[in-house]
């Protein structure tokens, strides 16, 4: 990672996290190698970097488990190709590449047009093991099970950042720590459907809980230039908690920018997911003080995931993601397993079969695929569907994370918090 980054800079930086799988060599018996097929989008203009930590997380997994001696005796190793996770036609021919290349597995961080890239592999049908938040993959799972039983998404939905929302506001309200200066919130939401969803369920969590009133909602277009239209609305509104629906790491830094120059009084503002790639932090620096943001999964701050961030930062130095490294880490070790406990890479229906029914407890939270959706529970419970428990044990708990010190702490849910909301430098 460089602390200058740009498009060329992150791809550089795949290739060089990509080569490592190829040159070490365990100590794993003779054998075919046993191949992870990763769609990692390198030269497209939106997920780069999520792609990179994803990749870099894989790599992490790849090298501990070869140096272990690898997976029924056999070296792991990781093939890769670019993907645009904007474009259905390049999310369909990444995933073809890895059907002509015969992978085992394929594991990959997103595409935000799941359901075409999905049907190219039916045919095919290898584990499929994915880090996309989006309920129309899972709902098409559950839709139609037969076709898609190799389809298997390891974070909650992109629906749980809606209706975990309003829980969330309610719970720094009854801490004490946040005391809102009214009961309007003002939602800024992205055109793609990823954010729209997002957005729908957030306006019906808070129609259905009634703590609080969407008073705005105001719509913005990627690629953001200029934030001060938006901002001058924010003032106009001046509601106390602000949502923007965004999810692009490099113009979240602009916005932060932009509005500790010029912010709203007393608002407490929120940034859904994209502040968890590295390039934030790079990019805003001081100016990220104060912001919280979400993922539905990411790094517990416990001692199995310090212990992951040691390892990690100490194989890829800088500024860690803190939600693909992992997910990318526990999805190759739920792999690993499922392999094992089959015993032959090859048999695609076994080892699909074994994952649905053998939840993992991961760096990132306890997977159980074993439900309609196949994809896993989410704590704490919203409400939202059936995909809810109440013990943080039983699924993968939501993180909030505020930057704190230009460093980002986790503040919520409880169990795993490390930290708590601290006064934002625009609060009176």
């Amino acid at each position: 990672m460089t602390s200058k980054l740009t498009r060329r800079t992150v791809t550089a930086g795949l290739g060089a996290g990509l080569a490592m799988p190829w040159i070490v060599r365990s100590h794993a018996a003779g054998g075919k190698p046993i191949v992870i097929g990763i769609p990692a989008a390198q030269t497209s203009a939106a997920g780069v970097a999520d792609h990179l930590d994803f990749v870099q997380g894989t790599t992490l997994a790849v090298e501990e488990i070869n140096a272990a001696g690898g997976v029924l005796g056999r070296e792991l190793k990781i093939f890769t190709v670019d993907i645009d996770v904007l474009s259905p036609e390049s999310s369909k021919q990444a995933v073809a590449a890895c059907v002509d290349a015969k992978v085992d597995a394929i594991s990959f961080a997103f595409t935000l047009v799941p359901v075409p890239a999905m049907d190219a592999s039916v045919k095919y049908k290898c584990p499929w093991i994915h880090g996309s938040a989006q309920r129309a993959g899972s709902e098409a799972v559950k839709n139609n099970p037969e076709k898609y039983s190799h389809v298997f998404q390891t974070p909650p939905s992109e629906v749980d950042y809606g209706w975990t929302y309003p829980i969330w506001l309610e719970h720094e309200e009854k801490r004490g720590v946040w005391k809102p200066k009214n009961r309007k919130v003002h939602i800024v939401q992205e055109q793609v459907a990823y954010c729209q969803t997002i957005s729908k369920a957030a306006q019906e969590a808070f129609k259905k809980r009634g703590n609080f009133e969407v008073a705005r909602i105001t719509d913005i277009q990627f690629p953001v230039q200029d934030w001060a239209p938006v901002i001058r609305e924010m003032k106009e509104v001046g509601a106390a908690a602000i949502m923007v629906d965004h999810w692009v790491a490099a113009e979240y830094a602009a916005f932060c920018k932009q509005f500790v120059a010029d912010p709203v009084p007393d608002s407490l503002v929120y940034l859904q997911y994209g502040p968890s790639q590295p390039e934030f932090l790079q990019l805003a620096g001081n100016s990220a003080n104060g912001f919280v943001w979400s993922t539905t999964m990411g790094l517990y701050a416990d001692e199995q995931g310090r212990e992951f961030a040691r390892k990690y930062k100490k194989r890829f130095p800088g500024i860690m993601g803190f939600a693909y490294p992992s997910i990318s880490y526990d999805q190759t070790y739920y792999l690993k397993k499922a392999w094992e406990a089959v015993g032959d890479p090859r048999k695609f229906k076994e080892v699909c079969d074994w994952i649905r029914a053998n939840p993992q407890r991961g760096v990132s939270g306890f997977m159980n695929m074993n439900n309609a959706y196949q994809e896993s529970f989410h704590f704490p419970n919203n409400g939202g569907d059936t995909l809810q428990v109440s013990e943080i044990d039983k699924g993968v708990s939501q993180l909030y994370f505020q930057v704190q010190n230009v460093e980002h702490k986790l503040i919520f849910p409880n169990e795993v918090a490390e930290s708590k909301l601290q006064k934002a430098p625009w609060w009176s």
